[in-house]
């Protein structure tokens, strides 16, 4: 597969494109003002304790107060040192048939009001909920993420080769001076001992650079922050797998060459300057992809749709034949219609970065076996998702419910407001349901209104049907409450707002 990372650094907004076979796989979007705090690390004070949550508030400098959950808090953090320890339940003599387990700590054991603690931003702020963080610090580099507050050692499950494996876990194993975790990234295969000795080197000097702002700083503040979105890109998508990186500011070109030169030195090579006056993504075709993003409605090349709705909780994606009427049976056309909504589903939900629980309303299949194809389907495309992905088997009813890992908001949101007529529903009242309001605001004036004059105010879209359309319910209308209706156009009213003013009839 041709991998190509493209990056548009205007300045104002930084855009990263990652193409896979000239096709929009991935889409990253920093504005000025609106970067991304996933990862960054702050000294936060407790604001208040939740105990029938068992989570706490916390002020880390946000406008939101960011909130923490009991499982996200690691005892031994700093600030707590000095701190008398919560008891715990005694462990079992040597030799006991199973070790018991240690009482589970309560938030109102670990944290209190005002304390501070040394916490990341592991969720940005979505909606009206502020950051989640966590005190489980994990700070990445090139080749390795470091994790001071465990001790575990893994290694990226995208590096299938058993002797690799073994090669690089017994490898770090002598390099660690300190007893700190470690993730071994996809990026690590093949990589020869120095390098991630210089990395071990680089995040342990950086982590204790880390805990001397801690002291220092008062809290709030923000101790470190991650990589901008073009450097962040390079740093986790630019492997030996992508065969090109362009961008097309020449700032942004010297610092990524720089970057690149530190730390992957065989990959400048693939690192280009666009110059061409031609806008990069442009040039690429990326703009009609990505105008995509905001549309609910999408067509399938076989006729079918697909219908992406956001909720509150979750979102919901509804499949439908659409245009597509099939060759052979009902069911094989049901088969296909379901078979290609899911690389358009699984292609979505990376694209849009869609987060959270997902519910797939499959077109109903008969045969067991036909709803088991469109299953593993779905689990073989979503394998190339970054982002860690739960699903569940069909249920009767043709639904799938899964999770994707939410780190911050889908895309869809970023590059939309609500609309301002109809307020986020997606709907407004018909032109009729509301010449109907306007009837039975009319008659519940009528007993003051007898031998006035009404003249009704309202949208000129609205105005032109009442005059047209519901002429005769308007002329019955006068009629029945002993008034002339007069109605006036206002291009300034919401198409379902009216105002009704009295004068007497001359």
């Amino acid at each position: 597969m041709y991998k190509e990372l493209i990056i548009n650094d205007a300045g104002f907004e930084t855009r990263v494109a990652l193409l896979e076979d000239g096709v929009l796989a991935e889409l990253v979007v920093e504005r000025n003002g609106e970067e991304d705090i996933v990862g960054n690390i702050y000294k936060g004070r407790v604001l208040r304790v939740l105990p029938g949550m068992q989570a706490a508030f916390l002020d880390i400098g946000l406008p939101q107060a960011a909130f923490i959950y009991i499982d996200d808090v690691v005892y031994d953090f700093p600030g707590r040192e000095e701190e008398e320890a919560p008891e715990e339940e005694a462990l079992p003599e040597e030799g006991d048939a199973a070790p018991a387990p240690r009482r589970k700590l309560s938030i109102e054991e670990v944290l209190r009001e005002g304390q501070e603690i040394l916490v990341q931003v592991a969720k940005s702020p979505i909606g009206n909920k502020g950051a989640r963080v966590t005190s489980r610090i994990s700070i990445p580099g090139r080749y390795l993420v470091l994790m001071p507050t465990t001790s575990h050692v893994g290694v990226s499950r995208r590096i299938e080769n058993a002797e690799e494996r073994t090669r690089l876990k017994d490898t770090l194993a002598l390099l660690r001076r300190e007893p700190h975790g470690y993730i071994v990234r996809t990026a690590s295969s093949g990589v020869d001992p120095e390098k991630l000795r210089q990395e071990v080197d680089f995040l342990s000097q950086l982590w204790r650079r880390i805990l001397g702002r801690y002291w220092e700083a008062s809290a709030p503040s923000c101790l470190y922050r991650e990589l901008a979105a073009s450097l962040k890109a390079v740093r986790d998508l630019f492997t030996q797998e992508v065969d090109r990186l362009v961008v097309d500011s020449i700032h942004g070109y010297r610092e990524i060459l720089d970057f690149v030169e530190s730390f992957m030195p065989p990959l400048a090579r693939a690192v280009e300057l666009y110059d061409s006056p031609e806008p990069v993504f442009d040039s690429f075709h990326l703009e009609p992809e990505i105008s995509r993003l905001t549309r609910k409605k999408l067509w399938l090349k076989s006729g079918g749709y697909i219908v992406i709705e956001n909720t509150e909780a979750l979102v919901s994606i509804d499949i439908n034949t659409g245009r597509y009427v099939g060759k052979g049976d009902l069911a094989e056309t049901i088969l296909k219609t379901n078979l290609e909504a899911v690389k358009e589903i699984a292609y979505q939900l990376r694209l849009r970065d869609i987060g959270g629980i997902i519910v797939i309303d499959f077109i109903d299949m008969e045969r067991p076996e036909d709803r088991d194809k469109v299953f593993q389907a779905l689990v073989s495309a979503l394998s190339r998702d970054r982002s860690t992905t739960n699903v569940l088997p069909m249920s009767e009813l043709g639904l799938i419910e899964m999770t994707r890992k939410r780190t911050r908001e889908n895309l869809t949101k970023k590059l939309s407001d609500p609309c301002p007529y109809c307020e986020g529903e997606g709907v407004i009242l018909s032109k009729k349901s509301v010449c109907h309001a306007i009837y039975r605001e009319v008659q519940r004036l009528a007993p003051d209104t007898r031998g006035k004059r009404l003249t009704v105010t309202v949208h000129p879209d609205l105005a032109q049907f009442l005059l047209e359309e519901e002429n005769t319910a308007v002329l019955s209308l006068e009629e029945q409450v002993g008034a002339q209706i007069a109605i006036r156009s206002d291009a300034r009213l919401h198409v379902e707002r009216f105002e009704i003013t009295e004068t007497p009839f001359p």
